[in-house]
């Protein structure tokens, strides 16, 4: 995995911390668990990094809350 790709998500999660009030590893967790980190944000990593932060917050959010609600 490149570096870009890296910094990315490492951006993406601590965003997603502070949306969530949470520790950046509660949220690296329930992205791993749910698959989301490496089969959407890695894997769309040249889509995704073109977003806004808001955009990507609210995009993961909606995601990460349907794929833990199937579970």
């Amino acid at each position: 995995m490149e570096k870009k790709t890296v910094m990315f998500a490492v951006f993406l999660i601590n965003s997603l911390a502070a949306y969530y009030n949470q520790t950046p590893s509660e949220v690296y967790r329930r992205l791993v668990d749910s698959k989301i980190l490496d089969e959407y944000i890695i894997a769309s990593y040249d889509v995704l990094h073109t977003q806004g932060t808001k955009y990507l917050i609210d995009d993961v959010s909606s995601f990460l809350a349907e794929r833990e609600n199937q579970r």
